[in-house]
Order: structure tokens, then sequence, then C-alpha cells
């Protein structure tokens, strides 16, 4: 049987398309790179565009696994960023540039057109919710679109949460928000965690979702930094998210585990 990782990515929507890219393409599996055969080399440019620096890698993939091939950074103006945020597009730009350029020269001249953009500052919002449902037929297997209501239904409680939370921060509301990155945490059924819950019996169904979410400015004026870069971008992932899915380990996993910044 799949695993839960690989039904939720046939579940819910993957694809969240604005501006021609598609937001939280990675939120549902552990490798968001596309697959590809054994002989063809892919090659990806991972930008993290800091209140200080512009830093740039250029790294080669194979299956789950990453050889940074090249390192780069420029130091950023005061008055390109703030707090994480963009301010300034062009100077953004521009100093990307300059550390793709030495990411690039590191690489022996190797050039990576697909990117990988990380997102952080105040105002992305990540946060956990549990879901408890007491199903009216507990003796009926679970279905796929069982689940995919429950997660459905996790996800708009933390969308209205990380809007709220943006609102009284900024003073101004019904502001624009997307989906960065989701995970499932655990998911029980009477009490008993599952891998995968499609199938089983059960009245009491629990589930428990991770989601980070960015404003839409926010991750339109990364999307223009890319097009400005000529990258094809691959997707957008919150960078304290990605810092811990690339920590932790299983046991971490089974056990929890905080991580400092």
């Amino acid at each position: 049987m799949k695993n839960l990782f690989e039904s939720l990515r046939n579940l819910l929507p993957r694809r969240q398309e604005e501006n021609g890219y598609h937001y939280g393409q990675e939120a549902y599996e552990d490798q968001p790179f596309p697959p590809s055969g054994d002989d063809q080399q892919q090659l990806f440019t991972a930008l993290d565009i800091g209140t200080a620096f512009a830093k740039a890698i250029i790294v080669e993939v194979h299956d789950d696994q990453a050889t940074v091939l090249g390192v780069g950074r420029h130091q950023q103006s005061y008055a390109h960023m703030s707090d994480g945020i963009v301010t300034d597009i062009s100077g953004v730009i521009a100093n990307c540039n300059e550390a793709l350029i030495k990411a690039e020269k590191s690489a022996g001249g190797v050039v990576a057109p697909s990117a990988v953009i990380g997102i952080a500052g105040e105002l992305v919002k990540g946060s956990s919710i549990t879901i408890n449902k007491q199903r009216q037929q507990p003796s009926k297997p679970i279905s796929p679109e069982e689940l995919e209501g429950l997660i459905n239904g996790a996800q708009q409680k933390l969308l209205k949460s990380a809007k709220d939370r943006i609102a009284a921060e900024t003073g101004y509301q019904n502001i624009e928000v997307r989906l960065t990155n989701a995970a499932v945490i655990t998911v029980r059924i009477d009490g008993q965690t599952v891998a995968n819950p499609i199938g089983f019996r059960g009245r009491h169904f629990t589930l428990t979702l991770f989601s980070a979410f960015a404003p839409l400015m926010q991750l339109g004026a990364l999307e223009t930094v890319a097009q400005g870069l000529d990258l094809t971008l691959v997707t957008i992932v919150a960078e304290p998210y990605a810092l811990a899915r690339c920590l932790s380990t299983n046991a971490a996993t089974d056990s929890g585990a905080i991580f400092i910044d």
C-alpha cells in the first residue's frame, strides 16, 4: 500500500496555480524535484534571499541526495530588503545575479536554470492543527474522499488562522495569502497511529496537519526575481520548514525535536 505522503500527493490539489507556477508543489512529498532517468543530470539553483546577503548554490540531484557543486553570495543593500521581505525588486535581482555568477563560477561554469527559492520573514506563518472526526459509520472503510475532506477542512482552518494573524500584524484585512508547504504529522484511527488511513475502519478519525502560508505579494516578488534572473521557478519553500525537514531523522520525527535558529 502506498505510504501516506504518496496518497496525499494524489488526493490533494498539488497545483495552486498563480501567475504561472505552482504554489505548494513541494508540500505533500519529500522529493519535490521531477523524476528523471538514471542517465539524466538534474541540476538546480537554490536561492536564499536574505536581508543581509543573497545566497545561491548549484546542486546536482540524484534520487533523494543532492551534491553541492558551487556556492556564492552577495551583500544586500539595506534599501533592498526589510525583515526578510523584498522591498526593491530590481536591486534584489542585481544582488542575486552577482551571487549566482559566483556560484556558477564556483561550480566550474555549470548553469542550472531550474530554481528553488526559500521564503522567510515575519509574515510567513506556519502552524499545526488537529482535526477530530467521529464517524457515523465506523464499520465503513475510510475512503480517499473522506481523507481528502478531512485534510481540506484542516487546511481551511489553518488558512483562516494565517490570514487573521497577518491582518493583526499589518492592520490590513483580507490580505491574499497562499499555501507554500504542508505536511501530515500524524493520523490516528481510534487512538492508533497509522501510516495510511485509507481502508481502515473505526469511529474516531484524528489528523494533525502542518501548513505554512505567505502573502501573495511576497510570493509574487520572488517570482519576478526568478524571471529577472532567467530562471524557471520550480517551487517556493518556507525556509524554517525546509530546514526542519532536512535536519530531522526518522527517529526525530517519531519522538519530536526542537530546532533553534
